[in-house]
């Protein structure tokens, strides 16, 4: 029943002159309320009215009923937001509710593309989140996903449409770090170009909290030419398109130091496994160059 109504509860098929005491959870009924026979009335319920209310046939005492009440509210509209971070695979929709219902609550998702409903998969782990595949790519038609809230006391929904591009998302990229004899304090970073993308670096000296930052958007390299000589630092880099989705997570934090003497010969090179992410972004390599 809704928080705030007034609820009657009937005592089995008991007649109208019947006489009962009712109980809840074992004890009196102190909540505001109104007996007519073998009707018993609660005013203005909240959440203190829930419980397992029994009543009892006078004079013999004989239960003639259980009813569990359970006290609540219908829903509001769910918030949805949809991302793609495994792209071109599919994306992912999630919601919630701003404000508690109190009882149990199912929701309906539906998800269209160009007119034709797309197969929804609820997530096993996160019960509200599911997991759609895009029946296509690069398409100009707008994906539309209607989640609806329902409990007993009633049903609300929100749908909300969006193109392929405004909801791209990569995984983070990677770097893995190989020293080069160059002069001067410096790190470099550089990455093969797939595809069209711009870069997002961040470094900082391990004893300090605060970091650099440098966006490239016409160049696939950098060098940092304001390290400290022999001081450790931190470097991480995030990726996008050109033109859509988003940014991609931050990389896994690589630690590196500049030299502070000539460094040996190298005989071999790393090179970072690519993650998959809105697409192949490609492989990210960080060089080190020491101080002399």
């Amino acid at each position: 029943e809704k928080i705030g109504s007034d609820v009657t509860m009937q005592c089995g098929s008991l007649d109208n002159d019947a006489s009962v005491t009712w109980k809840v959870n074992g004890t009196d009924v102190k909540a505001r309320r109104r007996e007519e026979g073998p009707r018993l009335i609660l005013m203005e319920v909240n959440m203190s009215s829930n419980g397992l209310y029994s009543c009892f046939q006078n004079p013999d005492g004989q239960r003639r009923d259980q009813i569990n009440l359970r006290v609540g509210l219908p829903p509001k509209e769910p918030q949805v937001t949809c991302r793609s971070n495994t792209y071109p695979k599919g994306f992912y929709c999630s919601w919630h509710l701003q404000h508690p219902t109190y009882i149990p609550t199912d929701f309906e998702v539906d998800v269209q593309h160009n007119q034709r409903p797309l197969e929804v998969t609820r997530d096993e782990v996160h019960k509200n989140r599911c997991h759609v595949k895009f029946p296509e790519l690069f398409t100009s038609f707008p994906y539309r996903v209607n989640v609806t809230a329902v409990n007993s006391l009633g049903r609300a929904s929100s749908a909300i449409s969006f193109e392929e591009s405004s909801i791209e998302k990569g995984h983070s990229v990677a770097l893995c770090l190989f020293p080069i004899n160059l002069s001067s304090k410096r790190l470099s970073q550089y990455s093969r170009d797939t595809f069209p993308l711009k870069y997002f670096l961040r470094y900082r000296p391990l004893i300090r909290d605060q970091w650099q930052h440098v966006e490239l958007s016409d160049s696939t390299s950098h060098t940092i030419t304001d390290a400290y000589a022999g001081k450790e630092y931190i470097i991480q880099l995030a990726a996008k398109d050109m033109e859509i989705g988003t940014w991609s997570d931050w990389s896994v934090a690589v630690h590196a130091t500049p030299w502070m003497e000539e460094p040996k010969p190298i005989t071999s090179t790393t090179e970072s496994d690519i993650i998959p992410g809105m697409h192949e972004l490609p492989t990210v390599r960080t060089l080190l160059s020491y101080s002399l």
